[in-house]
């Protein structure tokens, strides 16, 4: 799909050779699967501690990308090829994991058990907001309701929901007081003024996804048959859902992926539940739970629900750092699985 799909990208940068990308992509895949198979026979304990660890290098990574990184669209999102934040996101999710385990009798307690297990996460998050909002976004829902789940008050997560609303607010105030201060508010504006108004580039492309559904129909064109992809900018990752609508139909290339997303949902709940309160629950939880969700907001972009995001479809759209740690996520899952169902038989 992400080979048939690069057709556009292939054009601008390879004199429409796709090959390139098909190789590069098999290789990432490839790299994938094979961690996938060694995380089997690795303790999924030993990711508690490593998470601890994981912070500090996060943060490290996150500030060097800031001010050393590969400048692309006013963002500071890569350093030599590798995007920090997909580190942070799953070590972040490991990370509070580990804590609410840990601040279990605290839980329900806002100072002594909510604010140990919030703090990092906002500092992670602050990290990354000023490159890329929403996976700042995505990992602070996926946090918090990992931290619900585990007993916390809602009420004590609203404060702090609240608090970040204000801040946000202060910033959007501080950059219409000084224009050109904080140029990613100015390209979150842009975003969500195209995606109301329908004149801008952006829109455009989303609305060209539109008609590569519709084009796709109940069956599809078939694979590498799709047309409209060819003037999509990101039909390898940001609309990848519409180029497989596009290419493999409604049920097969729309609602079969969603299904596939669904059932890693159910099934991320199903060990949570089984694991009843361990460390192994809350993570495979935390981290299916979160794939899930940036595959329903890549797929709300992919039919016009939301504006565009740049949140890839994880192992579908094309990427490195991206489908690399999908599959971490994945092969942990798959460990917390093995052993949940080993230790209940």
């Amino acid at each position: 799909m992400a080979y048939s799909s690069s057709s556009n990208l292939a054009y601008r940068l390879m004199d429409g050779d796709a090959t390139p990308y098909l190789f590069k992509h098999a290789i990432i895949l490839i790299v994938g699967i094979v961690m996938i198979v060694y995380l089997q026979f690795f303790n999924y304990k030993y990711f508690s501690r490593l998470s601890q660890l994981g912070i500090y290098i996060s943060v490290l990574l996150l500030l060097l990308t800031l001010v050393f990184g590969v400048n692309k669209g006013n963002a500071s999102r890569w350093i030599m090829g590798f995007q920090p934040s997909d580190f942070a996101k799953v070590v972040c999710v490991i990370y509070v994991a580990r804590m609410v385990v840990l601040k279990k009798k605290h839980i329900k307690n806002f100072k002594e058990g909510v604010i140990p297990i919030v703090w990092p996460v906002v500092l992670i998050c602050t990290l990354i907001v000023p490159a890329d909002f929403s996976t700042a976004a995505l990992l602070f829902v996926v946090c918090f309701i990992l931290i619900f789940v585990a007993g916390a008050k809602l009420a004590h997560l609203l404060s702090i929901v609240g608090g970040a609303i204000v801040l946000f607010g202060m910033a959007l105030l501080l950059n219409m007081a000084i224009p050109g201060l904080l140029p990613r508010v100015d390209t979150w504006s842009k975003r969500l003024t195209s995606y109301e108004s329908g004149v801008e580039e952006e829109n455009y492309q989303a609305q060209l996804a539109l008609r590569a559904v519709a084009n796709g129909s109940v069956m599809g064109k078939g694979p590498g048959n799709g047309t409209i992809k060819n003037n999509l900018y990101s039909a390898q990752s940001d609309f990848i859902f519409s180029s497989s609508i596009e290419e493999f139909g409604s049920i097969i290339g729309g609602l079969g992926v969603i299904f596939l997303y669904l059932v890693l949902l159910f099934r991320v709940i199903k060990i949570m539940t089984k694991s009843e309160g361990e460390f192994g629950g809350y993570m495979a939880f935390g981290l299916g739970f979160l794939l899930v969700f940036q595959a329903m907001i890549n797929i709300g972009v992919g039919v016009n629900l939301l504006p565009v995001t740049g949140q890839p479809l994880p192992l579908l759209s094309m990427g490195g750092t991206s489908i690399l740690f999908t599959c971490l996520s994945l092969g942990i899952i798959l460990n917390v699985s093995r052993t949940i169902y080993k230790d209940n038989n």
